[in-house]
């Protein structure tokens, strides 16, 4: 049920960002660029990390604890799932359960398979969310016509929570993984996970100018400004608004790796949840 008036205090609550580590930061990001005067708390869940390699069921009891934790701890006014994984295995789940607006993150098949000229697209993501019955679904409803690859990149995820984005671990996994992709009709490649936008020229330069890459974080920031104005839930605050950081794993890792990764310093606090 949407609010029908604004309450100041309500809407000055902050918005929750979780990820299983690093790469939701890369939405975060966006997030600040189109809400700067929105409060943020962003959790990683790095004690778990990396969601890629987890059940269905491991992910949805993970979700919920992350959830449970923001509503009692830090009375968010809404929540973003800033991980590809957790979406394509929880989404449905964390919605029947909790009234609050949630955001989701989910491959960006359809533009993908919208833009494409040749026909032929690839999409790299976790295992677990390569084979998710989100993704499949994604697949089916939007590529009618369209050759796909789907790619599942074990220990990809794990390079990037290290701050790892242009090493020689990277480019053995970029060799594994997207050879035939280089070597294809593909014209488009979707990044399906939010890690991976940190090594995106990485990736650019491994599969060359003729596929063109794609993510969905601006496409999460605009929903998430979208829920906030039909519910009646944006700040008043005329300052830029302040982002608070917690890790589930080494606070110290997690503050080095982020501050590379979004060039400023930072500093999180560790969690248990």
């Amino acid at each position: 049920m949407l609010a029908t008036k604004k309450n100041t205090k309500s809407n000055n609550r902050p918005i929750g960002v979780f990820d299983s580590g690093v790469g939701g930061l890369s939405v975060l990001k966006e997030l600040w660029k189109l809400l700067p005067k929105e409060n943020f708390i962003f959790i990683a869940d790095q004690l778990y990390v990396p969601y890629g390699e987890k059940t269905k069921k491991e992910l949805v009891g993970l979700g919920l604890r992350v959830t449970d934790y923001f509503i009692q701890h830090h009375d968010i006014k809404l929540m973003v799932v800033a991980c590809n994984t957790s979406t394509c295995s929880t989404i449905g789940e964390l919605r029947k359960k909790y009234t609050l607006p949630i955001v989701g993150t989910v491959p960006a098949v359809k533009s993908a398979a919208e833009s494409t000229k040749t026909k032929t697209i690839a999409i790299i993501s976790t295992p677990s969310t390569s084979q998710s019955e989100t993704l499949k679904k994604l697949i089916k409803d939007n590529c009618k016509n369209i050759k796909v690859f789907n790619i599942g990149c074990k220990n990809l995820e794990n390079a990037v929570e290290h701050g790892e984005l242009n090493s020689e671990e990277v480019q053995t996994l970029l060799l594994k993984y997207l050879s035939e992709v280089r070597d294809s009709d593909a014209d488009y490649l979707v990044l399906g996970c939010t890690h991976y936008v940190f090594i995106n020229k990485t990736i650019a330069k491994f599969v060359g100018s003729k596929i063109k890459l794609i993510d969905g974080n601006k496409a999460i920031a605009r929903q998430t400004q979208s829920l906030l104005q039909n519910h009646i839930l944006e700040t008043d605050q005329k300052k830029l608004g302040k982002t608070v950081y917690f890790t589930t794993g080494d606070s110290t890792q997690f503050s080095k790796v982020a501050s590379k990764l979004l060039k400023e310093k930072i500093k999180a606090k560790s969690v248990k949840i």
